[in-house]
């Protein structure tokens, strides 16, 4: 039975439906086990408690924020602690001269770019879950987003943590300088470890200024390769693109079934950019319409003010409620080279025609991350396994295409089978060896990422 010191009993969830709704994120199965607590941390102390308490009696813990995992990542376990730090969620510091902002890992995403805004600065990374996920989350996973392919991803805006340590020691990696070479990039480790390190309670995060309102270049294409060609020709550009998202065939239907956002029925993909440049965003615009053009595009749109620019962007923004109104799915995100990009997606579909389930492939086309969406019926134990088959085959080929099994949900438990495919397993033993040295009983996340 886990037990909890009375220090933190005022922290405790009791309410038992409550309880359950911290046992479990958004990934598909995931089920509350029968024995956990749930702490609320409120502040630093609460997390120093756990965490010593935690490392004397060898229980597991799970640190969460807002739990929009994925993979599950941050699911209860069985006789293990839920650490939440929802709460830490202040805004400390906002330094325009040195460009960073100080957060907790509780802060919602979105609210921490609109408190940098408000002194003209821009925190670029952006989850489609922006609006609920939460900066330690972010951090814990690498999170990316709608506009890496110009900003990159978390890691690239992370200038330091505080992070919490099996047994209670309270550690800072890296620096609030511009630059900092010193010791060991512990920073880079713990951002993306997915909680099986320590408990980030604090993030110096690097903010830049702010750019334009976006305005948006919408493309539909026959073929494939014809948006293949514009992909890579919108990749060379001197000016790249602040986005370039990709929606195939199935994708669109789904979106159409919606609502209709003008997307015509018949069109193989469509492709979606947006230009940010401070004072160069039509200009920007109008070039990629001709990109678009000269690769093969059947119909452009675009935007003339950030009106028309929402609104061409409306369908993508649409896409994923509506593959969730087409039922249980898995929600893959594997990342392959920019030039295999296309071939992923026949693959996905050579896969869909093969086993009878229906895939959709969309997603961050300009980095080369997708989502395919494989669906199943709930009821039907067949048709999951068949999904879950299918799911593998999307993996495979993303390895076998030179690429990665996340581009930015992370491992969790969903794909830790396949890590050791792409490390092999003496890079995977390296790893585990790293992470022993923080947490040297594995009470960090345990079954997660590192799975055996």
């Amino acid at each position: 039975m886990t037990t909890i010191p009375a220090a933190l009993a005022a922290r405790l969830v009791t309410d038992p439906d409550v309880k359950a709704t911290y046992a479990v994120d958004e990934s598909v199965g995931a089920v509350p086990p029968g024995d956990f607590e749930v702490v609320r941390a409120r502040d630093l102390a609460d997390v120093v408690e756990v965490m010593r308490h935690a490392h004397e009696t060898r229980t597991p813990v799970v640190p969460q924020g807002a739990r929009s995992s994925l993979t599950g990542g941050s699911v209860a376990l069985e006789g293990g602690i839920v650490l939440n730090v929802e709460a830490l969620d202040v805004v400390s510091e906002v330094d325009p001269l040195e460009g960073l902002a100080v957060a907790g890992p509780g802060v919602i995403n979105a609210d921490l770019k609109a408190a940098v805004a408000e002194q003209g600065l821009f925190y670029p990374p952006d989850p489609a879950s922006s609006a609920f996920c939460t900066i330690g989350g972010n951090v814990a996973t690498n999170a990316g987003g709608l506009c890496c392919v110009k900003y990159g991803v978390t890691a690239d805006y992370v200038r330091g943590l505080q992070v919490v340590l099996p047994g209670g020691e309270v550690i800072r990696t890296g620096h609030r300088t511009a630059k900092g070479v010193a010791g060991l990039d512990l920073t880079g480790l713990f951002v993306g470890s997915e909680g099986t390190l320590g408990v980030v309670t604090e993030v110096v995060a690097k903010v830049v200024p702010a750019p334009d309102p976006a305005l948006t270049v919408l493309g539909t294409f026959d073929s494939l390769e014809d948006a293949s060609a514009a992909i890579a020709a919108l990749r060379r550009e001197r000016h790249v693109p602040s986005l370039v998202e990709l929606m195939d065939r199935a994708s669109i239907a789904a979106v159409q079934a919606l609502a209709d956002y003008g997307y015509p029925g018949d069109c193989e993909a469509a492709l979606i950019v947006q230009s940010d440049r401070p004072g160069h965003t039509a200009e920007d615009v109008a070039l990629y319409a001709d990109i678009l053009e000269k690769a093969g595009a059947t119909e452009v749109a675009v935007a003339d003010d950030v009106q028309e620019a929402d609104l061409l962007l409306a369908g993508r923004r649409a896409l994923s409620p509506a593959l969730e109104a087409k039922g249980p799915r898995f929600l893959e995100d594997v990342c392959v080279p920019v030039g295999r990009l296309t071939d992923l997606i026949r693959a996905g579909q050579a896969i869909s025609a093969r086993r009878g389930v229906e895939i959709t492939m969309s997603g961050h086309a300009g980095d080369g991350n997708l989502h395919p969406s494989i669906f199943f019926d709930a009821d039907d134990p067949a048709s999951r396994e068949n999904a879950e088959e299918a799911f593998g085959e999307m993996v495979a080929t993303a390895l076998e295409f030179g690429g990665t099994i996340t581009g930015e949900h992370g491992v969790g438990s969903l794909k830790a089978r396949w890590l050791a495919q792409e490390l092999g397993e003496r890079e995977l033993e390296r790893q585990r060896a790293v992470k022993a040295l923080f947490d040297p009983h594995g009470i960090m996340n345990p079954g997660r990422v590192y799975w055996s």
